[in-house]
């Protein structure tokens, strides 16, 4: 199940099944597309992702599929990868509240958002070894960049499990907090971006995108950087910004 509102510029979107772990059947990964599409659609200038219960996401809810019968590449090709996708491209900042089991899909899902919160004690990794199958949702890519070939294939091999506080020491993460204020950590900061100056956010977003997908030099960085600057000029954030600077006060950004 997948709850949503919009609240002060905040979607948060709740997966919500604290009895399977918050794993995802197919209807749940639609679901959670689904939320994604209407939260854009509401103007929601920032997103926070959390899971329910004791888990964030212990992955795909598996409980039904007969091995001899399941279509793998339908269900990577044409639904989890779109899902991915979707969410690394929502044009807002999007955060994440990691807890507990955090595997498979729900690593994929960490993957695919902007800022991740996790709880020191959280369990981050892939269960795949135990099922004869392999990483998927873009931990090969990750894994490598960030931690290396050797490290990745021991992780891999022996199936062991990162804990949050190990992931964010590897630069996988953003931070690490006690499970008790993990929550209330990502949902502060994404209250924080929502009253930012969401046009500037969507820029330094879309850049980002770029250096890491194009792997852009420092030069070609700049040059988008620039760009960016000079179309920011015209919003109304950017005046606002430089007229609260000028005054000394806070800015009331608008998202305009």
């Amino acid at each position: 199940m997948i709850d949503y509102r919009l609240d002060a510029g905040v979607a948060e979107i709740v997966l919500n099944a604290p009895a399977r772990r918050n794993a995802l059947a197919l209807e749940g990964l639609h679901a959670l597309a689904d939320a994604y599409d209407r939260a854009e659609a509401d103007g929601a200038r920032a997103l926070l992702l959390r899971g329910e219960g004791p888990s964030f996401c212990a992955g795909r809810d598996i409980s039904g599929v007969d091995p001899r019968t399941d279509d793998v590449a339908d269900y990577l090709d044409d639904t989890l990868a779109p899902l991915l996708r979707r969410m690394a491209t929502f044009p807002a900042p999007t955060f994440a509240a990691a807890h507990g089991a955090c595997l498979g899909v729900g690593l994929g899902l960490l993957i695919a958002t902007d800022v991740v919160y996790v709880a020191g004690d959280a369990k981050i990794g892939s269960p795949f070894a135990a099922l004869g199958a392999t990483l998927d949702s873009g931990g090969h890519a990750l894994f490598v960049e960030r931690l290396g070939a050797h490290a990745t294939l021991d992780l891999i091999y022996t199936g062991r499990l990162m804990s949050g506080a190990e992931a964010v020491r590897a630069g996988l993460f953003s931070r690490a907090f006690p499970a008790e204020e993990v929550h209330n950590a990502a949902t502060s900061a994404a209250r924080t971006a929502a009253a930012g100056p969401t046009q500037a956010f969507r820029a330094s977003k879309r850049i980002v995108g770029a250096i890491r997908d194009e792997r852009l030099g420092l030069w070609e960085a700049m040059a988008l950087e620039n760009r960016a600057q000079a179309a920011l000029a015209a919003t109304e954030d950017y005046r606002e910004g430089f007229a609260a600077f000028q005054a000394k006060r806070p800015p009331e950004f608008t998202g305009r």
